[in-house]
């Protein structure tokens, strides 16, 4: 699933080339990418509108209108946001597209359509996308240092790892940012929260932030589907440090990672370096 860093690549790709721009037209192809509403709202609540703005929330792009809404695009597993000129071909599993004013689409694809594209009124997110009111911070586009991280573990004995991944505490980070980073900050994912010391807390938070932003700055982790506006892919997956990379050795210390399952989810670590 496309995280953080790949979801903002994509944000400041529509930032560039969609914000200004007037939705001329919509096609709604699977019902099943816009079943929180139908085809008919989104293509009612779409046509002749500008994008205002292109914004993020944790993993989900957010482009308010100028009619007052807002139109909400989440990648999930494999959702593409593609642009490309009109009557380009288009590949399987496009489900959405947007027809601009200046003879270009913007096109949703998505082959196991998880993903949702839906207009809301922002004023009433509570009631019509209740999972984006309740999200935690994001470490990128909001305020976000390590007291948050301290008031949120609290005295808790949950596992490190999947306080990291619980969309409620940090917003966007998943299970390739998460190992990475903790893994940088030398703290083992299976850690109770209630034994963290203040520095160690210091330390995944500068993790998270610095590994959030060169991920950024490299375009983001291709390591499935996800590939940016024009196609591309990203390159941050080149340097992964023990995401993925079970029985090879650590590029820090040379011992070799480890898999384990934590709370359902493969889990990449250094056995010397996390200890």
């Amino acid at each position: 699933m496309p995280e953080l860093p790949e979801v903002e690549t994509v944000r400041r790709g529509l930032e560039r080339h969609l914000v200004g721009r007037r939705i001329t037209a919509v096609e709604v192809g699977r019902e099943r990418t816009v079943r929180r509403t139908s085809r008919q709202a989104l293509i009612a609540g779409l046509t002749d509108t500008v994008v205002v703005a292109a914004d993020r929330r944790g993993k989900y792009l957010l482009l308010p209108l100028d009619s007052g809404d807002t139109l909400m695009i989440h990648l999930r597993m494999s959702g593409q946001v593609l642009l490309a000129g009109a009557g380009s071909p288009r590949p399987l599993h496009t489900h959405v597209v947007m027809h601009l004013d200046d003879d270009r689409e913007v096109w949703f694809v998505d082959p196991r359509t998880f993903g949702e594209v839906v207009v809301f009124d922002p004023d009433n997110v509570g009631v019509e996308l209740p999972e984006l009111a309740r999200m935690g911070v994001d470490p990128i586009a909001e305020p976000f240092d390590p007291a948050i991280l301290r008031a949120a573990f609290g005295t808790s004995k949950r596992a490190l790892k999947p306080m990291l991944l619980d969309q409620h505490v940090v917003a966007g980070i998943g299970n390739i940012y998460a190992d990475e980073s903790l893994h940088r900050a030398g703290v083992n994912p299976l850690r109770r929260l209630d034994g963290l010391s203040p520095r160690e807390i210091e330390r995944i938070h500068a993790a998270v932030r610095e590994v959030l932003a060169e991920a950024i700055s490299r375009g983001g982790s291709s390591v499935s589907d996800y590939v940016n506006l024009r196609g591309d892919r990203g390159s941050f997956q080149d340097a992964h440090r023990v995401y993925r990379r079970a029985g090879e050795g650590c590029p820090a210390c040379g011992a070799t990672v480890r898999r384990e399952v934590i709370a359902g989810r493969s889990s990449y670590y250094c056995p010397r370096c996390q200890k």
